[in-house]
């Protein structure tokens, strides 16, 4: 098949994502505050976006490659036109939308103020405070011959100054001799200045005050014109053999190649407004970037202040402008758990992030750690929180005599050197730690408990969508699965054992792991769909499709007649309903409150089902440069769960559009009342949660959903019996209606 009409670029693809993600900040239905927190993060990945994609496709076009996108057929230099058309009126919009949002919280009290509009009070407090907390930290210089032009940090600010200058020739006539200078925001200063006041929140953000103080810097020299500025640079270090060959140990290279890497090359500039002609000249050459690499726009450049602001805002006020307080659910409290093992023992149990509460997890690994009958903890770890209880409970394990083996991967992108400093936590707390492979990223999820049970070795396996990070996972929507399977055991061990040995090709019974088997294993599983015809069903969701080879596979099922139904946040290559190659093909993407980040892979329908997570998406770089792993669910009710899950985000109509074949999103025509998916598993989670506190005060339990057997504790008695019929819940068991419930309970 090589027509690619119904494939579109993937940086394209993903700027239409990000302006998913501005675009939150219009919608009439979304708290005040929480348009605020949607530019901010449609700033930040775009800063991500330049600093990876952009910067990679610039080291192609420099080494003169001339590949062309598989996809489109766009070559390097189409792409990156391509991209920088695009940018200009995402910043109008950016511009527009985040004055919008300002105007419409000074009726909370909460303004941005003009440093050209101060009262008289106001203004006497900024002054006091740069005359004696910013003019004496403050690093001014000149740019001239004899003061070269200084290396700008990636993503620093900085007031760039235009002096006019004129110097007196021997003849004693006089030359025009302009020259710059500049001050750089250091990290001594906060990026956000509060004016005291009894009632309303004020504040500047320190680049207004410094640009406006800018001539008090340089009182003897004529100001001209002034700028903030901020460059970014390419953060895509290429791995080069000649660099790795010189050090033994690779974390001390990934520390090198940490300290190489912010002084790549500058990939773009931005300003909050027009720059002369002369100052762009300058940084063109001194950079080695074309015009089309410059942005100017009125809005804050970096918007990370916005974490701070919503610190200073009174707690009554936040609670107007910013979502609802969520507390996620946990399905076995640690006070009336026994044990975690006996759990997972008695059935799988699944987790669906942020809705369920991590803790359950933690509080396996925490049971582990104290036990004499386990043998070992193995974990591949690519993320993790700031003061991560996992880390705490792995050396507290190792400390015990436990063997725990870490996987960490040191290449995780922005968060290298955290692993690193993790790395040697674990370490010295006598934890064996594998840093994996120098051309593959660990990227698995997986976590596997060997223990000694009857004089038998069992396992506990977790298989997760996304990190080990207790903060991540209140935000991101995932799923972790936690099954004693004996034999799904025995495939992670293998694997591990595999990772040990530095086999990246591993085959097993039931895992599917990429570089090695997940890729065949899906296309297989789409082939048994196609056979089936109108029959058939692929039901995915994904952060992105990439993959040419997967998206062929499913447009060749589209054509036989399967049902093919895409869940996909990010980058979406397939173009659906495009005639002769998708017309059977409808692709959905969700931004709301939560980032969608599990990876489910379902095919078929019925009692022959079979559902797949992963921490995979269907990319290339999972399929082919990654370490991942899929994992079957086997128990039929949590399959019906993730089934029903996705089949709910498919009638979502608030946070969901819809891509047409033109590569636009739209959004849905309501027909009914309005669906947000997320919104409505919070509510599902908060009921959980409230029945759940009911119980602790009637001494009845609920049974969590997900979970085969029922566990019923009165009076210090514990008896355990399943519905294996409906599978249905028992919620109302109390002292009084306790023998009532369980003959309810098995009549039914």
């Amino acid at each position: 098949m090589n027509d690619i009409g119904f494939m579109q670029n993937r940086e394209l693809s993903w700027l239409k994502f990000n302006e998913r993600v501005l675009n939150k900040a219009e919608k009439e239905y979304m708290p005040l505050f929480e348009k605020l927190n949607f530019i901010s993060i449609f700033t930040s990945n775009l800063d991500e976006f330049f600093m990876i994609r952009v910067g990679s496709l610039g080291d192609l076009a420099e080494e003169g490659t001339e590949a062309k996108d598989n996809k489109t057929g766009m070559s390097i230099k189409e792409q990156i036109a391509a991209i920088m058309q695009e940018l200009p009126s995402l910043y109008k919009k950016k511009d527009k939308l985040y004055s919008n949002v300002m105007e419409e919280l000074k009726s909370y009290g909460i303004f941005h103020l003009d440093m050209e509009k101060l009262d008289t009070e106001d203004k006497k407090f900024i002054d006091r405070y740069f005359d004696n907390m910013v003019l004496p930290v403050l690093s001014p210089q000149i740019i001239n011959k004899v003061h070269p032009f200084p290396f700008l940090g990636n993503k620093k600010k900085y007031i760039f100054l235009e002096i006019a200058n004129e110097k007196r020739n021997k003849d004693k006539t006089r030359e025009k001799d302009d020259f710059f200078a500049l001050i750089p925001v250091g990290n001594e200063l906060p990026d956000i200045v509060f004016i005291p006041h009894r009632e309303d929140v004020k504040f500047l953000l320190i680049e207004d005050i410094l640009l406006y103080y800018a001539e008090k810097v340089f009182p003897n020299l004529k100001v001209k014109d002034k700028y903030i500025l901020s460059v970014t640079r390419n953060f895509d270090f290429v791995d080069k053999q000649e660099v790795r060959e010189e050090f033994d140990d690779y974390k001390l290279y990934m520390k090198e190649i940490i300290k190489k890497r912010r002084r790549l090359k500058v990939v773009r500039v931005e300003t909050d407004k027009p720059i002369s002609e002369n100052f762009q000249e300058l940084l063109m050459k001194t950079f080695k970037i074309n015009k089309d690499r410059f942005f100017s726009f009125e809005s804050p450049m970096d918007m990370s202040f916005v974490s701070k602001l919503k610190e200073a805002i009174h707690e009554d006020t936040l609670g107007k402008i910013t979502y609802k307080k969520f507390i996620p659910y946990d399905k076995y409290p640690q006070e009336t758990t026994k044990s975690y093992f006996s759990l997972v023992e008695a059935g799988d149990i699944c987790l669906s992030y942020p809705y369920d509460d991590m803790g359950v997890f933690l509080n396996l690994i925490k049971e582990a750690s104290t036990r004499d009958d386990v043998v070992s903890i193995k974990i591949s770890i690519y993320r993790l929180a700031k003061n991560s209880h996992l880390v705490q409970y792995l050396t507290y394990a190792s400390e015990k005599g436990i063997e725990v083996t870490v996987y960490m991967e040191l290449k995780a992108r922005f968060d290298e050197e955290n692993n690193i400093n993790y790395s040697e936590i674990l370490y010295n707390s006598g934890c064996t730690i594998i840093y994996g492979f120098e051309e593959y990223k660990i990227h698995s999820k997986i976590c596997l408990i060997t223990y000694r049970k009857d004089g038998v070795i069992r396992y506990i396996t977790q298989i997760g969508t996304g990190n080990y990070n207790e903060n991540t996972s209140k935000l991101y929507t995932d799923f972790s699965l936690m099954t004693a399977n004996p034999e799904i055991g025995k495939d992670a061990n293998d694997f591990f054992n595999n990772m040990s040995m530095g086999i990246a090709y591993g085959s097993y019974k039931h895992l599917l792991q990429s570089p090695s088997t997940f890729k065949n294993a899906i296309s297989n599983l789409i082939d048994e769909e196609i056979l089936k015809g109108k029959a058939g069903r692929l039901l995915f969701k994904m952060n992105s499709l990439t993959d040419k080879d997967l998206i062929e596979k499913i447009s060749q099922a589209s054509n036989a007649g399967v049902e093919v139904r895409l869940i996909i946040r990010g980058i979406c290559c397939i173009l659906p309903n495009v005639k002769d190659h998708t017309e059977n093909v409808h692709v959905v993407s969700i931004v709301g409150r939560f980032l969608e980040h599990s990876r489910v892979y379902i095919f078929g329908k019925g009692n022959n089902m079979k559902v797949y997570i992963s921490s995979a998406d269907m990319m290339t770089r999972n399929t082919q440069k990654r370490i991942e792993v899929a994992c079957p669910v086997y128990d039929m009710e949590i399959k019906a769960y993730i089934e029903k899950y996705l089949l709910d985000q498919l009638r979502d109509n608030v946070d969901a559009k819809y891509l047409s074949n033109s590569g636009m999103y739209n959004s849905f025509e309501k027909s009914g009342p309005e669906l947000s998916m997320q919104e409505k598993y919070i509510s599902i989670s908060e009921e959980r949660r409230m029945a759940q506190n009911s119980s602790k005060t009637n001494d009845h339990i609920v049974r969590p959903v997900g979970h085969r057997i029922e566990s019923i504790s009165h009076k210090g008695k514990e008896m355990t019996f399943q519905n294996k019929t409906t599978g249905k819940s028992q919620v109302l068991i109390n002292r009084k209606g306790l023998i009532d419930a369980i003959l309810s309970w098995i009549k039914n």
